[in-house]
């Protein structure tokens, strides 16, 4: 029995041991975890003044623009009694690029001239390059004298014209016209 009784006695000892050891290194780690906390808020406020003092440096990323390549497009060319106005887009219809005589500064009875529906064409062109624009179907629609200059100078800007349909709209003896004007 006394073995037994020895060995009771032993694990009880060991027992309490391991709680008093327990005890006291909880207390250490408490009191290390506070210490711990105190010298990283000191070392972040002074990290903080460190980087007040520092001159600021800003570094600007460049943003690449990719434009989409599209070669075939549309132009649709109106053309009307008061304006010339050309506007290129995709196949898709999306616009993307337009001008008019009025944009350009033509006021008056000098917006529907040829002369004005020739530099309406430099301008879209001017736009349209930057899309990378080689082939156009030509949908052109009106009766003004801006017509033939319009897709002449298209021409003549380095595209290839693909095909020209004309979208006028004509009557099939719909609405009674309005009496003739008398001058």
């Amino acid at each position: 029995m006394s073995k037994n009784s020895n060995i009771k006695e032993n694990k009880k000892l060991s027992d309490k041991k391991s709680e008093i050891k327990s005890e006291v290194s909880s207390d250490q780690k408490v009191s290390a975890d506070k210490a711990a906390l105190k010298k990283s808020d000191g070392q972040k406020k002074k990290e903080k003044s460190e980087k007040a003092n520092e001159p600021k440096t800003l570094i600007k990323k460049k943003k690449s623009k990719i434009k989409h390549q599209i070669i075939k497009g549309q132009a649709h060319i109106q053309c009307t009694y008061n304006n010339t106005m050309i506007t290129v887009s995709d196949l898709n219809g999306a616009v993307l690029g337009w001008s008019s005589a009025g944009l350009l500064g033509f006021k008056g009875a000098k917006k529907s001239t040829p002369y004005a529906a020739t530099q309406v064409a430099k301008d879209v062109t001017e736009k349209v390059r930057k899309f990378g624009v080689q082939d156009l179907e030509i949908f052109i629609k009106g009766v003004g004298s801006g017509r033939e200059s319009a897709i002449r100078s298209l021409a003549n800007a380095g595209f290839t014209l693909l095909s020209i349909r004309d979208m006028t709209p004509m009557p099939h003896n719909g609405c009674r016209p309005r009496k003739p004007r008398r001058v």
